[in-house]
């Protein structure tokens, strides 16, 4: 099966998305650890995303709380429960990864929801930026800690205003 990808340009920098013609397999941000590039194998074209930007232009507006999304990260089940689970976090809110391991059922799981949680290959959309530590903090982020205040901050001014994850 054919993987296209495409270059879009955001707030946070121009990201890539990956895919084939039925999900989206992939969003890599411009720099930092998830910082991605398109492999040489891989067919440019703007086409199999075309609602893909319109919901993330939708969501940097400010106009978009959720995104409905065929989706399609490749990773363990363990993996996939706990991406699936940040799915459940609601828009504008954080949970700690003790309260992440929780929801998905393995409470004593918070360093492998963690490390999931760093995995995730899709990014913004499954909003592992709401993660934060235990005590309130930002901590690591594929997309820089500046990426990850932007987004909470993106997401708290229309869902609680005052709020600053600076």
């Amino acid at each position: 099966m054919t993987t296209f990808y495409h270059y879009h340009d955001t707030p946070i920098g121009k990201l890539l998305l990956a895919g084939d013609e039925q999900a989206l397999q992939l969003l890599g941000f411009p720099s930092c650890s998830m910082k991605r590039r398109h492999d040489q194998n891989w067919v440019e074209s703007k086409r199999p995303f075309k609602e893909v930007l319109k919901q993330l232009d939708e969501y940097f507006a400010g106009k978009r709380q959720e995104f409905d999304l065929p989706l399609a990260p490749a990773g363990t089940d363990f993996q996939c429960q706990v991406w699936q689970g940040l799915q459940q976090i609601p828009f504008g809110e954080t949970w700690s990864y003790g309260e992440l391991a929780r929801h998905v059922g393995r409470p004593k799981a918070s360093r492998a929801v963690g490390a999931a949680n760093g995995l995730n290959p899709i990014p913004v959309i499954i909003p592992c930026h709401r993660v934060i530590g235990s005590n309130g903090k930002l901590t690591g982020f594929g997309g820089g800690l500046e990426t990850k205040s932007f987004l909470l901050n993106l997401e708290s001014s229309q869902a609680a205003p005052g709020l600053d994850f600076r």
